[in-house]
């Protein structure tokens, strides 16, 4: 039986695309959503047949994104670029569930990925559409995360990788990462924002493969975040999920894995999902209790870095609406001091001691130390003064990308 087909819907419009399009966007400007053929597939997949690959020695099986690859992207093995990753493991501890005044609470702790951040299971995804569709370069703007599982992914594919960061606000131990495996790294004079603006011109121009957050087949590999969680609990629903909020790629990935295994029959009913944001970056929790659109904030501060973001994204929003009756819990977050969460009625303030943030790299939140220094010997990244022009609708040289991505591919 052929592998099934998946095309890109605009989250706003509707508008279809093929499945391999070379594009990030809708024409409207939307986000695009991956669409499985589900039908097809309710033959095909199954607990059993995911949990037998759990007990597989095959590279691909052992991969906690690929074990449920007929959920994920239907490409060859051959095709696919692993680490692998995922696997992460889930913690309980009666201790914390009594602090934390719960009867049966567990922590799923991505950190535990290979560069020490859920992103690589979306980026292993991307890296293998990358190199489905030809491409040998790639790029992110990114101040952590982002760019060190980029790096890592493109090495192990064999392509170029280039990095933007903005000027003074880059986590030096995920930047020493991205050094570490050769990544051709551009500090911007500038902050996020100029640093997106820039990478996606560079790609645009240059013929790079874009893996920011707006690429559509990063949360793919999200989503199997649910997948494994599911599969921890021997394909037991939880009650609550919990997630920490940024740019709600993870919000939306776990929403939309949820309901593709609802739909599916694999499951009996949806968790219910509970996103956290931090009170000083908290766009999106404004807007889900006021019940009107997201709006950007001036400035976003908050000591978790990781979520602190000025614009979670609207179309991001949308998706994760669309995933309903997955259902939500209103949740209002502080600084780490004095962190407090309301639901089914009930109010509980949480104490987290200041010097122990609430970090994004598990699925969920619990109180974690910060990693030491990295105190890596590393190449000084090239600074590049450039800032985006403040006008979209006007053309400016592109000479600038000559010596930093180079001339386009063919």
């Amino acid at each position: 039986m052929s592998a099934p087909s998946f095309r890109l819907v605009c989250v706003d419009c509707g508008a279809p695309y093929p499945g391999f399009e070379l594009r990030y966007r809708c024409g409207c400007g939307g986000t695009l959503d991956v669409v499985h053929d589900l039908p097809t597939l309710r033959d095909r997949v199954g607990f059993e047949l995911f949990d037998r690959r759990l007990a597989s020695k095959a590279r691909h099986d052992r991969s906690g994104v690929w074990r449920f690859r007929e959920l994920i992207l239907p490409v060859a093995e051959g095709e696919i670029v692993t680490k692998p990753e995922g696997n992460t493991n889930l913690y309980r501890s009666e201790a914390l569930a009594a602090w934390v005044g719960i009867d049966d609470v567990a922590w799923k702790h991505e950190g535990e990925n290979p560069t020490g951040s859920f992103k690589d299971r979306g980026m292993t995804v991307g890296i293998t559409v990358a190199k489905k569709l030809g491409m040998n370069r790639v790029a992110c703007a990114s101040t952590g995360n982002t760019s060190a599982s980029m790096a890592s992914y493109a090495a192990a594919a064999g392509m170029t990788a280039y990095v933007f960061i903005p000027e003074g606000k880059v986590a030096f131990g995920k930047l020493s990462q991205a050094l570490a495996y050769g990544a051709t790294t551009i500090q911007i004079e500038g902050d996020f924002d100029a640093a997106m603006r820039l990478v996606q011109e560079a790609c645009a121009a240059r013929g790079v493969y874009l893996l920011n957050s707006i690429n559509p087949f990063r949360i793919e590999g999200q989503k199997a975040i649910a997948f494994e969680l599911l599969q921890d609990l021997q394909w037991a629903v939880p009650d609550w999920i919990v997630v920490p909020g940024g740019n709600l790629g993870n919000s939306a990935a776990l929403g939309k894995g949820f309901a593709e295994l609802f739909e599916l029959g694999l499951i009996p009913r949806l968790p219910k999902l509970a996103v956290i944001q931090a009170q000083g970056a908290n766009p999106f929790a404004t807007a889900f209790r006021s019940g009107r659109p997201v709006v950007p904030l001036p400035a976003a501060e908050t000591r978790a870095t990781a979520i602190r973001s000025t614009r979670a994204s609207s179309n991001r929003s949308r998706a994760c609406s669309k995933r309903e009756p997955i259902g939500w819990m209103e949740a209002r977050s502080a600084e780490p001091g004095t962190c407090a969460a309301l639901g089914d009625g009930a109010s509980r303030r949480i104490t987290v001691p200041a010097s122990e943030p609430m970090v994004e790299d598990e699925t969920i939140v619990t109180r974690a130390r910060a990693a030491p220094t990295c105190r890596a010997r590393c190449a000084i990244p090239r600074r590049l003064s450039v800032s985006p022009d403040p006008d979209p609708t006007t053309s400016r040289s592109t000479a600038w990308m000559d010596g930093v991505v180079g001339s386009p591919t063919t």
